[in-house]
């Protein structure tokens, strides 16, 4: 789970301080500082996967330049629609929150306490709205942004009627748990692309600016063509809520989001989505099949699996492993690892480029970026992005991108669930669709809500 970050503005350190050590590599218009050993000499035999200036690279200055005021509302209001209220509110000046939603009260009173307490916002009763329909009530408030970071589930309709309505979005990750909510993300992109709305996603990695870096060195050819690569996301058991008598059906496994698979989309695609995703753009490639598996041994609640593994075949014919777990006692990582030709790229221990031989060409600086920025969080970053381009008439877009690596994530799950082979083509195509037949805030048929057998006649149900 991601966690607030309420970042400390520090006195600003001129780049010029530590230039004389190391190398000065562009991100957008903020130099940022890294270091190559023996770069120069290595680079000039590179051969660029991508041309500069082919590619997106964001710019990440610590703060969004000043401009128009924008309102945003927030739907989805627990722990990461909070954070994601405040990540917004420390990106940029002249940036305010005028409306809540939620499905519980206590959570739209929380962040409306949270609002006043560390921001002195007021959002008086008018503007706290509850309910399945609240995110329609603060989208139709006078908002120019949403930040949705409700469970995932309800995020591909969210996004829908906010486009309809010509409001900016910022989407927390996953963007949708099925087939049918990627058909409906797509469809958005689509019209958010032609109304000119910018749309920022929660895959955070494409915010922070050792991925960045790292990008624009595999770009230029340092490990030459892609030929492979292992994502990681293993950790133990993540939180549950246990069951209260007062609570119906729906507000349970609501509060309990994170442990159902109509919910969360299970954990392969709720969290380690981002692990994939950095491989799809990376690669610039989307999977043509998928075959893994996966199961249960300790979780406590809900109807999904505590660990998959998943054999991806990609266009060009490379494969990626996928492999996470939530379960307590095991080994842990969170990493990316990337093979090329010419050498290897990992996210482990602090973003390192290996020539063949496995000598160290490259690595990420840290402590430079440290020094030459204020603001080094991610999830704030990401809104610095957004806001800037709202701002400069610039749009940005990443839902359709997001779709990709979070479809390979619905993939791999539906291949571990039925044992089966799964295609790029089959899943788009196919009716796979979580939504529960009786939705409502009371009670609901809990015996649809299964834990997937794969190889048998015991289908997922939602």
């Amino acid at each position: 789970m991601k966690k607030e970050n309420n970042v400390t503005r520090r006195s600003f350190l001129k780049a010029s301080a530590v230039a004389g050590a190391v190398g000065v590599i562009g991100t957008g218009s903020a130099g940022l500082l890294t270091s190559c050993s023996g770069s120069e000499k290595g680079k000039s035999a590179n051969t660029p996967l991508k041309e500069p200036g082919s590619y997106y690279i964001p710019e990440l200055p610590d703060l969004a330049a000043d401009g128009k005021e924008l309102k945003a509302g927030v739907v989805g209001c627990g722990g990461r629609g909070s954070g994601a209220a405040i990540n917004f509110l420390n990106a940029a000046n002249g940036v305010t929150i005028v409306a809540l939603g939620d499905v519980f009260q206590d959570k739209v009173d929380g962040l409306a306490d949270k609002l006043k307490s560390d921001k002195n916002i007021d959002i008086p009763a008018e503007k706290r709205f509850v309910g399945l329909d609240a995110y329609k009530q603060v989208i139709d408030s006078d908002i120019d942004i949403l930040i949705d970071a409700t469970p995932p589930f309800f995020r591909a309709e969210h996004f829908k009627y906010a486009v309809e309505k010509n409001k900016h979005c910022f989407l927390e990750k996953p963007i949708c748990v099925d087939a049918a909510g990627y058909r409906t993300i797509v469809a958005a992109a689509k019209q958010a692309q032609a109304k000119s709305l910018s749309v920022v996603t929660g895959t955070q990695r494409h915010h922070q600016r050792s991925y960045v870096e790292s990008y624009k060195q595999i770009m230029n050819g340092a490990i030459g063509e892609i030929t492979g690569g292992t994502v990681y996301w293993n950790q133990s058991m993540l939180w549950y809520r246990e069951r209260q008598p007062q609570w119906s059906d729906f507000e349970f496994m609501v509060r309990d989001w994170v442990n159902w698979k109509w919910l969360s989309g299970d954990h392969i695609v709720e969290q380690h989505v981002h692990n994939i995703d950095v491989f799809t753009w990376f690669s610039g490639l989307k999977p043509v099949s998928a075959v893994g598996f996966g199961s249960r041994h300790r979780r406590v609640t809900g109807d999904q699996y505590d660990n998959f593994s998943i054999d991806f075949t990609m266009e060009n014919g490379i494969h990626l492993h996928s492999m996470c777990r939530q379960i307590d006692g095991c080994a842990n990582n969170v990493s990316e690892f990337i093979q090329g030709t010419k050498g290897s790229w990992s996210s482990k221990g602090g973003h390192v480029i290996k020539d063949l031989a496995g000598n160290v060409i490259w690595q990420y600086d840290g402590d430079a970026e440290k020094t030459n920025f204020q603001q080094t969080d991610p999830y704030t970053l990401e809104h610095v992005n957004l806001i800037n381009c709202i701002r400069s008439n610039k749009p940005i877009e990443q839902a359709s991108e997001t779709a990709v690596s979070n479809l390979a994530a619905i993939m791999g799950r539906e291949s571990a669930y039925t044992g089966q082979e799964t295609t790029w083509d089959a899943v788009t195509a196919s009716p796979l669709d979580y939504t529960p037949a009786d939705l409502n805030i009371g009670k609901m048929d809990m015996s649809g809500f299964n834990v997937p057998v794969p190889g048998s006649e015991k289908k997922a149900k939602s």
